[in-house]
Formats: C-alpha cells, structure tokens, sequence
C-alpha cells in the first residue's frame, strides 16, 4: 500500500524543500513534481517526493484519516478522527455516479 503523508513546507531551495510533518516528522522533499512551492505550503509526500499540492484543509483531514487508521490499529478510539464522514450518507464520486444510476434503472426493471 502506498501513503502519501501532509506536509508543511519549511524552507526551499529551488527544487528540494525542508519539510515538516503535523506529527513533527521532518525530512527533505523533492518538489520536482510540483515545482518551486512557498514556505508555509503544504504538500502529500510520498517517497520524498511531494507529489500534489494541499490546501491547509485537505492536509488536515488526510493527517486526521492518518492518525484514525494508527489509532484503530492500537484498538483506540478513533471515529472523532473521521468527523467528515461520520454520520452522513456516503456518495459516489460523480465520475461513478452515471453507472450507478443505469444499474439502479436496470434493477428496478427487472
């Protein structure tokens, strides 16, 4: 399984950034894929390479799903951690929704 962790820019010099996760993980990172970035930005690493960039929000809810998943694997509490999917209906991703709509019309057919 591949993960991708949230990153805070620290400091940037040209393509290789300091960075810094919310856990106080610290490393340098390549932003050849995304180019020169600010200090203060955050971006998803993976393999020290930052792959996308986050808006403060996003890093966020994938650090909390992060945190969550660790927490579970200890048998801890964790659904607080997931606070933007708890007590909602789960929807499809719009790229899937047209699909899913033609297997409900062919079922109700039937």
């Amino acid at each position: 399984m591949c993960i991708g962790v949230p990153m805070r820019v620290e400091t940037v010099d040209g393509l290789v950034a300091h960075a810094r996760s919310r856990a106080g993980e610290e490393r340098p990172v390549s932003l050849a894929l995304v180019g020169e970035q600010a200090v203060g930005t955050w971006v998803l690493v993976h393999l020290d390479t930052a792959i996308r960039v986050l808006d403060e929000g996003e890093a966020g809810l994938i650090a909390d799903a992060l945190d969550g998943l660790a927490a579970s694997l200890r048998g801890e509490d964790f659904e607080h951690l997931f606070a933007d999917l708890v007590n909602r209906t789960p929807e499809l991703p719009p790229h899937l929704r047209a699909g899913a709509d033609q297997d409900t019309a062919r079922e109700a057919a039937v």
